[in-house]
Order: structure tokens, then sequence, then C-alpha cells
């Protein structure tokens, strides 16, 4: 069945197959299949360690059994996207259309036809295990782990403060190839998105001519938290939907200052919001009307959208928000490549960054204030691979660390991001490493925006028990510390550590989600072929 536009305003439905049965089974007395289910009894294993006196450690190991329960039905689910008119929203709406369809375009460079390349879920693999036979790794689809949505069934809507229907706002973003809009041009003419919230303090002041399609009132109010929730609930009931992910893909927002009494807390929060306080975001507003409608909510944009009072909200309420900002190019490379060179024993002095670009996101971020935002997010992402390394960093030494953004509109969605890397090297060397990378800005992020959906939505189904003491099942925590490796500057929950290292937040992911089907963690050994 091919996929069709919603007549209502704010939505696009897409019908997809029905799920594939699992690809593999775990065979062993700690995994439980019922029709509804999936149980695991799980050992986690990790080591506590305490400092004496005299400096010296004592590692302990430790053992703590988990039960792990999935609920295997994925229902269906629909996602909305704050900022569907822009470059990330048109361009992940005509790619799912696309992938939906199956289609085929002609380019310069010949035909391409629809893909996921670029989503961790749709077209990474994961080590399942050794062939009993061979030896040899078997590799499946990181989508095949656990039922996880298929993002072509997604039932995608939104708001933006543009009331320029898709199609033209596709147009206006100048990322995808003209054959390929011409194939989704009909569906995507027909998809218009809701109004949205609008404080002209937050964003630039060269946004204000785009924002024809915004809810009245210049500043935060329960009314407009009202409205987005009126909004979720009409979505969800006008699409049949089992649950809604919300996801903020706008503009970046200037920080908010973090005020006692102000946004501290969830009760002054709300306070704050019902008082109209000009420290209240929009993107806060959004994400306080996810947590009330318990619709999980991800920021995708650099700012504080959660202040300490939202994250308690969160808590209070027991509601998933994930965040910050999409790391799709520079700063994924700096992730991984720092590690690597940390964890090789260079000692990397300085990172010079410097980025151009022409779309939207470039204009708004001229604005001193809301590049302040991103500078933030894109430079604490190497403290905590330094932290890790006392032999080569002693407390308090840091690498200097330089960010700049400028907005050439020329270059468009076709971000350039130049970046040296200053290291010491053995008996007083030097290297410096210099990278020079074209990131096509929308078609990076579009993947991460799915990816975050997929995951936020597996979350949603799983619960967890310790044996320990007998506690009921629950679910995770609140901040959803597990999307980290799509997310410049992972929220993780208050006094718990970030982690920014690629792998090892690819791997949090990756082990998790493999816990709860009964299975060890991925294993690097490969004794069985080392021990003769």
């Amino acid at each position: 069945m091919a996929p069709h536009a919603d007549d209502s305003r704010g939505s696009a439905t897409l019908q997809g197959d029905e799920q594939q049965k699992a690809l593999f089974t775990v065979d062993s007395p700690n995994v439980t299949y019922t029709e509804n289910e999936i149980r695991s009894k799980y050992s986690y294993r990790t080591t506590a360690v305490t400092q004496g006196d005299d400096g010296r450690y004592m590692a302990v190991p430790k053992e703590t059994v988990y039960d792990f329960k999935v609920d295997r039905k994925v229902g269906k689910v629909g996602m909305m996207l704050v900022g569907w008119g822009g470059n990330n929203g048109t361009t992940v709406t005509a790619g799912i259309l696309a992938n939906r369809r199956g289609l085929v375009w002609d380019t310069r460079e010949g035909k391409r036809a629809a893909n996921y390349y670029g989503s961790i879920v749709m077209a990474s693999t994961i080590k399942l295990g050794t062939d009993a036979k061979s030896g040899k790794e078997i590799n499946i689809p990181f989508h095949d782990l656990l039922p996880m949505v298929h993002p072509n069934d997604l039932v995608i809507g939104g708001w933006d403060i543009s009331k320029m229907n898709l199609a033209d706002a596709m147009d206006r973003a100048q990322v995808l190839e003209p054959t390929l809009k011409s194939l989704v041009h009909k569906e995507m003419a027909q998809m218009t998105p809701l109004p949205s919230i609008y404080y002209p303090d937050f964003i630039a002041a060269n946004q204000e001519e785009r924002a024809d399609n915004t809810i009245p009132g210049s500043k935060a109010s329960m009314a407009h938290v009202e409205q987005i929730r009126k909004d979720i609930r009409d979505f969800k009931t006008s699409n049949g939907l089992d649950k809604v992910i919300v996801q903020w893909t706008a503009n970046t927002e200037r920080y908010a200052d973090i005020l006692t009494g102000v946004n501290d807390t969830a009760e002054n929060l709300l306070k704050a919001i019902e008082s109209g306080h000009e420290e209240v975001s929009p993107s806060t507003v959004f994400a306080v009307a996810c947590i009330l409608e318990n619709a999980p909510f991800i920021n995708g944009s650099p700012q504080n959208t959660f202040v300490p009072g939202a994250i308690d909200l969160a808590e209070k309420h027991g509601a998933f928000i994930g965040g910050d900002d999409f790391k799709s190019g520079q700063t994924k490379m700096k992730s991984a490549l720092v590690d690597f060179l940390i964890n090789a024993g260079i000692r990397v002095t300085s990172i010079a960054s410097y980025n151009h670009l022409g779309n939207n996101d470039g204009m708004n971020l001229s604005s001193q204030k809301q590049f302040r935002s991103k500078e933030i997010s894109k430079s604490n992402v190497v403290d905590d691979m330094v932290a890790a390394n006392t032999v080569l960093y002693k407390e308090g030494e840091h690498p200097d660390h330089t960010v700049v953004i400028k907005y050439m509109p020329a270059v468009g969605d076709n971000k350039r991001a130049l970046d040296e890397y200053y290291a010491e090297i053995f008996m007083g060397g030097h290297q410096t490493i210099s990278l020079f990378n074209v990131c096509e800005d929308s078609l990076l992020a579009s993947p991460l925006i799915i990816d975050l959906v997929i995951i936020a939505e597996m979350m949603t189904r799983i619960q967890w028990k310790s044996n320990t003491d007998g506690e009921e099942y629950k679910g995770f925590h609140s901040v959803l510390s597990i999307l980290s490796y799509m997310l410049k500057a992972p929220l993780t929950p208050p006094g718990t550590p970030v982690v920014n290292a690629l792998a090892k937040q690819r791997s949090a992911l990756v082990n998790i989600f493999r816990a709860c089907v009964g299975l060890e963690p991925e294993n690097d050994m490969t004794l069985e072929h080392k021990l003769f």
C-alpha cells in the first residue's frame, strides 16, 4: 500500500507491512518467550574500587542480577517534529516516503535508491555470536536485536512557525535532488505544519519573517502548554496511535538563565510558565507539555531546554526526555578521533574547529547568543576522555579548544568543517592532524532523528527489576542517557557521569539491548581462537 497524506493539518500517515518474525531466538534457561513478552535474567558484572590511605586501590568484582521484561508489541507509533518545515524535518519526511515506496531516481552520477544509510538502527549490524561449526562471526542487523518500530511505519506530524507546506519547504531547504523531490512532491504538498510557539527573544531576529504560523502570545503561558498537549492528543486520536514521540529539530535558541525560584524545580517552573516569565524558552514549554502528556521528548538542538525544573518534572511524572543537539558530522569525528588518540597514549594539546554553513541553521547561528549555545555543546565533547587519562593529563589540565561557526550562504546545507588536532608524542615530538569534512548537514541529521525516535520508543517497552531486593518491575530513568550516541551534549541523570567517547556510547546501547534478550555483552577477546 502506498503512503498517503492525512487530510488533517499537521500529519502524514505511512502504512507499513506487518512485523516480521524474529530473526533469532536465545536458547537459555535465563530467557523466556511468550506471545507478548521477552523475559530475561541477566548477571551484570562490574568492579568496585576503593582507595586506601596509602593511595593504593582495592578492586573487588561485583555481580548484580537483573530481570528484564520487553513488550514485544510495537504498536502504531507517531513522530511529531518541532520545526517540521525546516531542513531536517522536510528531509527526514521525504526520506521515509522514498523508503516506503522503494523509490529510485536519477542523479548526475547515475541512479540512486532510497536507503537508511547513517542510521545506526537501520544500517549497522551487531555481532550475535560465532558460528558453532565454522567459528565465523555471525552479524545481524541492529534492527533485528529487539522488536523495534520500522521507520517506514511511522506516522509523521509536527509544528512549525512557518505555514509553508512541506513540498515548498523542501524546495526552500535545497537539500534533495530535484528528481527525488518530484517523486514525493504530491504527498509533501498535502502536509502542513501545525502552528507553533514563537518567542522572539530566544531565536535570532533574522527568523522573524518566517514566523507566519504561530500560536498567539510571545512569552510562556499555560495556554501554550495546553495547546501543545491538545495537538499531541488530537494527533494520536486521529491517527489511531499507541504512542507519540516528540522531537525538537527547530532553530537553536539562546541559553536560558538558571534562576532560583524560576526554573530550578518542577513547581517553580510551572509557576514561571503561568506567570509568563521571560526566561522560559519555547523548547522548555514543549518539553513540559510532552512530560505532562507522557510523550517522550528529545531535544535535537544545543540550548539548555532541560533546565533543572524540567528534569525534576520529568522524574516526578516518570516521563522520558533526552538531549541535547544532534551529533552528526564534525563532533562525531571529534569524539571518535580524540578517544583514539588519548587511548593510544598521545597527548592532544589543542583542538581548533572551524565551520561555515549556509542553511537556515547557519543564519540563525550568526547571532551571538544562539552561537553560544552551539559553542557550549561542541566544546565539552572531549572532557570525559581527557579526565580518564591521568597519565597524559594532570588535575586541571585540558587541551586548548576553540570552536568557530560562520554563516556563508553560498555553501547551503553542505557545511564545511575544518579541524586541527595538535598533540605531543614521544620524546618531545609533535603530531598535527588536519581534517576537512564536508558534512551534508540534513542528510546526516535525518537518520539520527529516526534513530532517536526508534530507540526512545523501544525504551517505553523495557522494564527491569533487581533480584537483590525483589523490587517490582519499573522503567529506566526519565533521562534517557542511552541516546548519547546520537547527541553532542548527552543529557544524563543528575549526579551521573557524562560519557562522550563514541565507542563507549555505542557499546552501552548495544549491550543494554543484548541484556534484554539474555545475551552477554559484545566480547572481542576471541579466546576460542587464541587458546590452543
